[in-house]
């Protein structure tokens, strides 16, 4: 689908010249009066980028940026305003947006910020493609089989690994076949990637033993 360059601006007059300006650019076009209107409608598509002001009745510009993440987290934001200050494009930028322009602005600074921000775009769902491929490779693996690949990927050797998961050692490098076989992989380092950049790697994941002893009854302390 091709991308869609969304104008979010509460100026009647203005979003229509802009929307036009934009379409004579050759892009697709959808405008909005405000940012309730645009949360309202979120579009299908995730391809595009969002102009958007930074004054409105309502939700403000910074405002809707903050739900963004939430609701449209693909769609890069370029702020047109004709009330910025340096303050608010730090903050804009801060926060994650595309660019930050002061109106009136020139058909090509325009086009020039439109073009940077669909190629984040495509990069952003891109990535998020690989990151679905990933977890579906992951979710093809056992629950015995993630907890090895859970604690290989921290550096734990099969003996080490075999004694925490209370099995034998020939039984650990069985598993560890198999998970490099379901996730297309033929180094631990491409596992420790996969880890990475699915969150497996964070501290607070926890690595759980299924086995009866790690019940919750079992793990009631003693008096």
């Amino acid at each position: 689908m091709e991308p869609c360059i969304h104008i979010i601006d509460d100026d009647k007059s203005f979003r229509t010249a802009l929307g036009r300006l934009v379409e004579a650019s050759g892009y697709w076009v959808s405008c909005y009066e405000s940012g309730e209107a645009f949360l309202a409608s979120l579009p299908a598509s995730e391809a595009g980028c969002i102009l958007l002001d930074l004054r409105m009745p309502g939700l403000s510009g910074t405002e809707l940026q903050a739900r963004l993440v939430q609701a449209a987290p693909l769609l890069p934001v370029v702020f047109l305003t004709g009330q910025g200050t340096i303050a608010a494009s730090v903050q804009a930028m801060k926060a994650g947006a595309d660019d930050f322009l002061e109106k009136p602005v020139s058909a090509s600074t325009l086009r020039d910020a439109i073009d940077h921000a669909l190629v984040q775009n495509g990069k952003r769902r891109a990535g998020r493609e690989q990151i679905q491929g990933l977890r579906a490779r992951v979710s093809n693996l056992t629950p015995r089989e993630i907890q090895v690949f859970d604690l290989v990927v921290r550096g734990k050797r099969n003996k080490q690994v075999a004694h925490d998961l209370k099995t034998s050692e020939r039984t650990i490098k069985a598993h560890r076949h198999n998970i490099m076989e379901k996730l297309n992989v033929t180094s631990l380092a491409e596992m420790v990637s996969i880890a990475e950049r699915l969150g497996r790697m964070e501290p607070a994941y926890a690595v759980v033993d299924p086995s009866p002893a790690s019940s919750p009854k079992a793990n009631i302390p003693s008096r």
